[in-house]
């Protein structure tokens, strides 16, 4: 059975404004309108799945609750990794049932997320907005995500590959 890989970039951009003109003159439009998000990294008492290069979140956007999975990093100039994701309809019980099995809330990073996307293209552009700057996401295929960063004018040197748990940990305005 084959696993499905996520790849994706981050771009960091200085204004939310700016993001917004950025998506619209290049033919985006909203796919998920604004919503706020509540990501909780679990972990065991020895933080053993961040140790390993994994993660295991849960993420309440809305009234959506999805439970997520993410193996080790591929070495490249992308952040590309296994990803599994699954819906629950319960986020205490979820939480309740991750404790049972010895995984507790390791950190706690939130933000709101609006996807984006263009008719016919295999690819999204998502905008965060979190307490460390505003960031657009693109997630899908290689060629693509190349050839949309570059019609927003980055360059790979711009890409970031970092995750917000890495991000967010190296902001110390919003350790929790």
């Amino acid at each position: 059975m084959k696993k499905p890989v996520e790849t994706e970039i981050k771009l960091r951009i200085p204004t939310l404004t700016a993001a917004r003109a950025l998506l619209r003159t290049q033919g985006f439009k909203v796919a998920v309108g604004r919503v706020f998000e509540q990501n909780l990294l679990l972990d065991d008492a020895n933080g053993s799945i961040r140790a390993s290069g994994k993660l295991l979140r849960l993420r309440r956007a809305g009234k959506q609750v999805t439970c997520t999975f993410k193996g080790v990093l591929k070495p490249g100039p992308y952040k590309s990794r296994e990803e599994q994701e699954f819906r629950v309809s319960d986020f205490d019980a979820a939480l309740a049932l991750f404790a049972g099995l010895g995984y507790r809330e390791s950190m706690r990073y939130e933000k709101y997320r609006t996807e984006f996307a263009r008719e016919g293209e295999p690819g999204r552009a998502t905008l965060d907005e979190t307490p460390i700057g505003i960031f657009m996401e693109l997630e899908g295929p290689a060629a693509w995500i190349d050839r949309t960063a570059k019609a927003f004018g980055f360059t790979k040197a711009d890409y970031v590959t970092e995750g917000y748990a890495t991000l967010y940990s190296a902001d110390p305005g919003t350790q929790t």
